[in-house]
């Protein structure tokens, strides 16, 4: 099985198409308004016109009520909804089944929290994925930092790799976790919310390569 890849914070028609012209398997959204690559409705809803069918729209939230995300939706047909802040087990099961969208969490890997555990019980709860993203005290992802790949579990649920991945590193960190897919911003910027084309190539032509070695490595060759 190849690795997936998800775009995210992308601004831009062009952006959208250079992703999908290299490949991604996602595209992200941001509404997140104190992100510098957040999108309103409405501009979500002329992006939404450059994603074609067979590559998924997913809206990254942070914080949001019901209402809010409801809102966004009523504008924007998002395939699947990234919650990536503090909310509960209980809230991302609540706003699912209150706006009919699969979803998934993402996790910030802090040094007290146990890991294992905390996804389990999104697991339960219904998420479809649960993303793992490096620690900062003030930002909600887009960080540019990694965390240790070594601790990356290997369980049952679909995990995605988040957190400092740029085209440079990308073969090595799926070599290193066999995450289910990865997900990058920043690192195929040239600048905060403007993506680069040949970034996004390399990126894509590095998780090709890394899905390669770890088919190998299943394989035994």
């Amino acid at each position: 099985m190849r690795t997936r890849a998800k775009i995210c914070g992308l601004t831009r028609p062009q952006d959208i198409q250079s992703a999908v012209h290299a490949g991604a398997d996602a595209i992200g959204l941001v509404f997140y308004p104190p992100s510098p690559r957040s999108v309103t409705a409405e501009q979500a809803k002329a992006l939404m016109r450059h994603i074609p069918a067979y590559v998924q729209s997913v809206g990254l939230f942070v914080n949001a009520s019901a209402d809010e995300i409801e809102a966004v939706l009523k504008e924007v047909p998002l395939d699947m909804l990234q919650f990536h802040g503090d909310e509960t087990v209980a809230q991302c099961a609540a706003i699912a089944e209150r706006t009919g969208r699969r979803w998934y969490k993402a996790l910030q890997v802090k040094p007290e929290l146990d890991l294992i555990e905390t996804i389990k019980n999104y697991q339960q709860a219904g998420a479809s994925a649960v993303l793992l993203d490096a620690w900062h005290p003030e930002l909600k992802g887009g960080t540019g930092h990694s965390f240790d790949w070594s601790q990356f579990p290997k369980l049952d649920i679909p995990l995605i790799l988040a957190g400092g991945l740029k085209p440079e590193n990308v073969e090595d960190a799926i070599k290193t976790t066999q995450a289910f897919a990865v997900d990058v911003s920043g690192g195929v910027e040239s600048a905060k919310g403007i993506k680069d084309q040949q970034l996004i190539e390399q990126f894509m032509q590095g998780v090709q390569r890394g899905s390669a070695k770890y088919k190998s490595q299943q394989s035994g060759d």
